[in-house]
């Protein structure tokens, strides 16, 4: 087996233990009495809803999730919309969605099923913001490099739906969340912005945050934060039938690749699930690590990074990542790597990551690494050396996986 096999391997891994018609189940209670809806969004919705459609039977509902991540499902509608930058289809659904729980009351029952991807997918601007305002305000925030927190932050505070409020619209009915966490610590409430879940934040801390990342909001947007906004803080009573339940995260992701390399007879060092920050930083710090990792080692990593946009290449984190890593391993024998968006969608485009070894470098011909790292072009040059790794929808997504493999 190649190490670029072996690395893959342990990515699928990962994968496979967090696809929801393989962990959703245990996570499911019995199916209640009388009237039951489900409702969801993000990239893994539509398998999740497939997944509780095969233990309980045909259900009524409405899920989006993203272009291409549609599931065949009994009863329960799919409906897909744009990600990462929200569209009209998700507006749409979206209403149609706070239309459905308009019609549920005390007596019956709402499962949310909620992942990353959500924050774009479920879509409805609070009052005098209009979609083309959101779509730029996202935009400017994921050029921006700020971290997914602050980011999901800001969209709760401009949301009709999220921090809260699609909770507070199935009131009184009960409402139990199944999640799937793609977030830094796995905070509910930063999951697909916290739906369910009453929002901490505050209008001034946006501002101050939007400041902070140097984006300008469009003058509604910023007239309507400086109002103070009209959060449902966590004491909210309509919060009170509201169960939050994360079924899978990260962490077992990476515990179960440690488990698969442990068993082919590498030592495993894990730096851990939640790591933050620019990808060509943290890239830099983890080949400090590689280079004084004794042979025989994995080593293994999660969490979501960022990418401050500096050009106009095709690039996500996980791209940029593996470009920096091997800038500055510089052809260092005997260790390669995999880095890779568990949901198979790195940044905007349609590939999971890439995989690196002692010969990256040397293959770009015709091709500057250092200068597709500087215009963030990182895709491009992994395209044009063969060394992407494309998976098609996962139908799940527990952020960011990454492995070192120094034989």
């Amino acid at each position: 087996m190649t190490p670029d096999d072996f690395l893959r391997g342990l990515f699928d891994r990962a994968v496979a233990v967090a696809d929801p018609m393989q962990s959703l189940a245990s996570a499911l209670p019995p199916k209640p009495e009388g009237r039951v809806v489900v409702i969801g969004a993000g990239k893994a919705s539509a398998r999740m809803a497939e997944a509780v459609e095969a233990e309980w039977g045909p259900c009524e509902g409405l899920v989006i999730t993203r272009y291409g991540y549609a599931r065949p499902c009994q009863g329960i509608e799919i409906v897909e919309a744009s990600h990462p930058v929200p569209d009209t289809a998700g507006v749409a659904a979206t209403q149609r969605m706070l239309a459905l729980l308009d019609t549920v009351g005390e007596g019956d029952f709402v499962l949310a099923l909620i992942s990353g991807g959500g924050s774009a997918l479920l879509c409805a601007p609070v009052e005098g913001v209009t979609l083309a305002e959101k779509q730029d305000l996202t935009a400017g925030l994921l050029a921006s490099g700020a971290p997914i927190g602050t980011i999901n932050g800001i969209r709760k505070e401009i949301s009709a739906v999220k921090g809260g409020r699609l909770a507070a619209a199935a009131y009184p009915a009960r409402m139990l969340a199944l999640m799937i966490s793609d977030v830094p610590g796995d905070d509910p409430g930063d999951i697909a912005s916290g739906p369910t879940v009453g929002h901490k934040g505050s209008a001034a801390r946006a501002l101050k945050a939007l400041e902070k990342w140097g984006v300008t909001p469009a003058p509604s947007i910023k007239a309507y934060l400086q109002k103070g906004g009209d959060p449902v803080l966590p004491d909210d009573p309509r919060l009170t039938r509201t169960e939050n339940v994360i079924y899978a995260a990260p962490s077992q992701s990476l515990e179960a690749a440690a488990t698969l390399a442990r068993d082919a007879g590498y030592a495993v060092e894990m730096l851990g699930d939640s790591i933050e920050g620019e990808a060509r930083d943290v890239a830099a710090a983890h080949a400090e690590i590689a280079i004084k990792a004794a042979p025989g080692t994995v080593i293994l990593s999660g969490g979501e990074l960022t990418v401050t946009r500096r050009g106009d290449g095709v690039g996500g984190p996980n791209a940029e990542y593996a470009l920096a890593l091997a800038i500055a391993l510089d052809g260092h024998a005997n260790i390669h790597a995999i880095a890779c968006d568990t949901d198979g969608v790195d940044g905007a485009a349609e590939v999971a990551g890439a995989v690196i070894g002692p010969d990256t470098l040397g293959k770009a011909t015709t091709l500057t690494p250092q200068n597709a790292l500087a215009t963030n072009d990182a895709h491009s040059f992994f395209a044009f050396i063969g060394d992407q790794v494309v998976t098609g929808p996962t139908l799940t997504n527990v952020n960011d996986f990454r492995a070192i493999l120094v034989t």
